[in-house]
């Protein structure tokens, strides 16, 4: 079986459609494709809809943690949510408020960018980024208007945490986020832990400490790892009993990475299922 746990759709900062995505997964081979979103459950009808016969579908999310850094100070860190209860009344009204920081972040950076002659509408980009805006929907905009050729671009120059254009948002406390995915009967991954490019690093001992709290796994292999993250994370997991997943991360066009470049093992799969009891896995 070949098995991605970590794609995006248009329902967050992904290019693709969820129905589109699910057809792209089918055509790329894959058995399994989860679907996780940030902060949102918006595409799951979509793509459940459209899943092609032969092609299971994970329902899940990725959710925007604070953790602790390696230096003590909080990071920000993405937290998979799998097979989650999508009407847990707790879990609910997170999701509605770190969707509200998500809007008033990238408002207050576009007016920002206005503010400093940008040929930036936040409205317009607002409008089009549906229920999960975020920076990429800001880098589009700013590659659509010819500020710079490239999304890619428009990280590195403008919306990096150490840009003048970059406001921070209050995300849920990892612990927290651990034990609202669990109550909601999911299973809690932490994503990309030791992702370098993007900043300062997750703690590895708060992650131990997660354990604790009912943590199923860690994403090891990504794109974002290199060979010796993705052995650090993997003798982590094996340390604390959970289990080790892989994914491509896909985000369509606004990424240059294929659909089932890393995958999950058919047991690792099959462990994260048995400990689920929230929505079931479905099958087209």
């Amino acid at each position: 079986m070949r098995i991605d746990l970590h794609t995006h759709s248009s329902a967050s900062d992904g290019t693709d459609a969820p129905a589109e995505l699910v057809r792209a997964a089918a055509r790329a081979g894959l058995d399994v494709v989860a679907l996780t979103d940030h902060d949102t459950t918006a595409g799951w009808d979509e793509a459940a809809a459209a899943l092609p016969t032969g092609l299971r579908l994970v329902r899940g999310m990725e959710m925007s943690c604070t953790g602790r850094g390696e230096d003590g100070a909080p990071v920000a860190v993405h937290l998979l949510a799998y097979l989650f209860d999508p009407h847990d009344a707790v879990f609910v009204a997170e999701l509605e408020r770190l969707r509200g920081e998500r809007v008033s972040r990238i408002r207050a950076m576009g007016v920002r960018m206005a503010d400093d002659g940008l040929p930036i509408d936040i409205d317009a980009v607002l409008a089009d980024a549906g229920p999960a805006a975020g920076r990429p929907h800001l880098a589009r905009a700013l590659v659509t208007a010819g500020v710079v050729p490239t999304v890619g671009d428009a990280f590195t120059e403008l919306l990096s945490p150490r840009g003048r254009y970059y406001v921070p948002k209050a995300d849920t406390p990892l612990a927290d986020a651990v034990k609202m995915v669990t109550a909601a009967g999911g299973v809690p991954v932490v994503a990309h832990a030791r992702a370098r490019a993007r900043g300062r690093l997750l703690a590895l001992d708060h992650i131990e400490e997660l354990a604790e709290l009912g943590l199923g796994g860690v994403e090891a292999d990504h794109p974002d790892h290199s060979e010796q993250d993705v052995r650090t994370m993997r003798d982590l997991a094996r340390s604390l009993g959970v289990v080790v997943t892989g994914s491509s991360d896909y985000h369509g066009d606004n990424k240059d990475v294929r659909l089932g470049s890393f995958t999950t093992a058919p047991a690792a799969y099959e462990a994260l299922l048995d400990r689920a009891t929230g929505v079931e896995v479905l099958e087209g």
